[in-house]
């Protein structure tokens, strides 16, 4: 069995996802972990920041999975992590994209520019009434894409279904030119700022106590 060295001392992590690359990342790294995908609004509020969208959703994403399965015995001995990542570039937020034309609009804008990746946790021990989160940011430098190689990328399907319509851990890899910043980030989970949540988790005061 692999060591789990992301929350050695802890319970459980209950990750309120569906994303199979946070499934991945987080196996990488030998977590001891459940998926209890969720589904919450993701539009964002008027004038709303990335910071605080992917703040307030990565809350109500842990909530959510709490409030499902809070009531099962085994609850006690869980956190609930919930994680939300968008690109976002001249203060426009990218999540995922509507479909294939949507796709190319959103690699349009990134060609050959700069933009960030921001990905917010927040880790819930409701049992103790315990919670902590932030978000963390990415610099990405994508490559100039002619419109052939959007629509060569786009018809492999792999944008569809990703925060600004790539994904840097697959064919996307072949767009980004350098990362600034956490690389598990761009990913979707970025894993030693969970780790660091966790264990500001376990040192957090129990309300009341």
């Amino acid at each position: 069995m692999r060591a789990n060295l992301i929350n050695p001392l802890g319970p459980r992590i209950v990750l309120a996802s569906r994303s199979p690359r946070r499934t991945e990342l987080l196996t990488l790294v030998g977590a001891h972990f459940t998926a209890h995908p969720v589904q919450v609004d993701e539009s964002p509020e008027p004038d709303e920041r990335a910071e605080a969208h992917v703040l307030r959703l990565s809350e109500a994403k842990a909530r959510a999975a709490w409030a499902q399965e809070g009531a099962a015995a085994s609850a006690s001995d869980c956190v609930y992590v919930g994680a939300d990542t968008v690109v976002t570039i001249d203060r426009l937020i990218l999540g995922k994209p509507a479909g294939p034309e949507d796709a190319e609009r959103m690699l349009s804008l990134l060609s050959g520019r700069i933009h960030e990746v921001w990905t917010g946790l927040y880790v819930l021990d409701a049992a103790e009434g315990r919670s902590v989160g932030g978000a963390q940011r990415s610099i990405v430098k994508f490559a100039r894409l002619e419109a052939e190689d959007i629509r060569g990328y786009v018809a492999t399907r792999e944008p569809l279904d990703k925060a600004g319509a790539y994904a840097v851990q697959g064919y996307g890899a072949l767009y980004v030119e350098a990362i600034e910043g956490s690389y598990s980030n761009v990913v979707g989970l970025p894993l030693s700022y969970l780790k660091h949540l966790l264990g500001l988790l376990r040192a957090a005061p129990i309300p009341g106590a």
